[in-house]
């Protein structure tokens, strides 16, 4: 039968364009196809499907071989058929024909719909319409999951606090101790929301200290026992200079998170943990920086402490993040090298990956859920493309030798 003989094959699903599913869902939609005469068919199938995949190549050595490193986990896979294969041919005459499907998505943990630089995780409808002596035509839509992350866990509402101290020295010669200590009210937040940060930074030395803090975000994909990792700083937060032998102490200090993916947890091949660091440079050794574990949920925090709602009624708000805009000329974070220790530099120089934290339980192109910075907004200009505080045009320029 000629390829003509289709003038419409598509596949819709049912509900909003940016509708999101999570476990015990139904999928819904119908497979539409317009023939422009009498079209003899085999079989039409619908399947759906949820794949993490983690994927990368590495070179060792002066020559081209690589090391393929691949794994991969299935969370579901469902078959349906709308056209079933028994033997005959089934004639349908010309026109539009709407085929119906639905399936339930599995009541087990499915993670958060992610693309990565080394890995995705993906859900999918696929439709095949088989003909005889035809090509077998194929359409394919996906659709986002969401895991459900309640920020109103006890482990998650706990507060999270650390102190760390280092010696400023010059070779042989010391110039005093500089030690931060920082709290946040709790470990679980959503994006959009503000974390007030309470630090203290002691500059005990004989030079001047400048305290930052930054949100971090780190992927880990796993693939034949071997881990990769990509670090990206997504918010930063920079205080006063801290003059030599003073103190300085925030009380409550206010960084922003940005509209970013939720922390993916439950996942063996592919993690997204984040993490706020409170830094500040050393003078004549390396950078000081206290670390507290975050998880970005998708439930926000209750104003009253209320858990009686359920999980679907708060996905008018937990959606929010994936529809807040970026200001237009956002202030360009800086790059993670920046931020890191000179132990942990060297070690991503030398691709030695660190070791994995005791307990992982606070461990995302085209699924919306983990369309991050780097995907689904455009990534920020670097400092020499765009200047963040132009000169108005009608300003005069200042003479140099006055």
């Amino acid at each position: 039968m000629s390829l003509i003989s289709i003038k419409t094959f598509t596949l819709e699903l049912d509900g909003p364009a940016d509708a999101a599913f999570t476990v015990g869902e139904v999928v819904s939609g119908q497979v539409i196809l317009e023939l422009s005469r009498d079209t003899r068919v085999q079989s039409m199938k619908v399947q759906g499907r949820g794949v993490a995949t983690a994927h990368w190549l590495e070179n060792r050595g002066m020559n081209s071989v690589y090391n393929d490193y691949t794994s991969k986990v299935t969370y579901f896979r469902k078959r349906q058929n709308l056209i079933r294969d028994n033997g005959e041919l089934t004639v349908l005459p010309a026109g539009r024909h709407e085929f119906p499907f639905s399936f339930q998505l599995p009541e087990e943990t499915l993670v958060t719909s992610f693309e990565g630089k080394h890995g995705s995780i993906r859900y999918w409808v696929k439709v095949k319409l088989h003909r005889p002596w035809c090509p077998v035509r194929k359409i394919k839509k996906e659709f986002t999951v969401i895991e459900p992350i309640d920020i109103n866990t006890p482990s998650l509402l706990a507060p999270q606090a650390g102190t760390k101290d280092k010696l400023a020295r010059t070779w042989y010669r010391n110039f005093g101790q500089v030690s931060v200590t920082a709290k946040i009210d709790r470990k679980g937040y959503t994006p959009g929301e503000v974390i007030p940060v309470f630090a203290e930074f002691d500059n005990a030395t004989s030079r001047s200290i400048v305290p930052k803090a930054f949100i971090t975000q780190t992927q880990t994909f796993i693939a034949r026992g071997t881990m990769k990792q990509k670090r990206s700083v997504v918010a930063t937060l920079c205080g006063d200079v801290v003059s030599a032998r003073t103190r300085e102490t925030w009380h409550g200090r206010a960084i922003k998170i940005p509209p970013v993916g939720p922390s993916i947890q439950q996942c063996r091949i592919i993690k997204v943990e984040y993490m706020l660091k409170v830094c500040v440079d050393v003078p004549g050794t390396s950078k000081l920086c206290l670390e507290l574990p975050l998880v970005i949920g998708t439930i926000p925090l209750h104003p009253f402490g209320s858990r009686t709602s359920s999980i679907s009624s708060h996905y008018s708000v937990n959606l929010e993040w994936l529809r807040m805009a970026i200001p237009e000329q956002p202030e360009p974070p800086p790059e993670y090298s920046s931020v890191v220790t000179e132990e942990e530099a060297e070690q991503q120089n030398n691709g030695v990956a660190p070791p994995p934290a005791e307990d992982l339980s606070g461990i995302m192109e085209r699924p919306l859920m983990a369309f991050l910075q780097e995907f689904r907004f455009r990534p920020p200009p670097v400092y020499s493309e765009i200047d963040p505080n132009p000169q108005p045009p009608n300003m005069r320029p200042r003479c140099m030798t006055c």
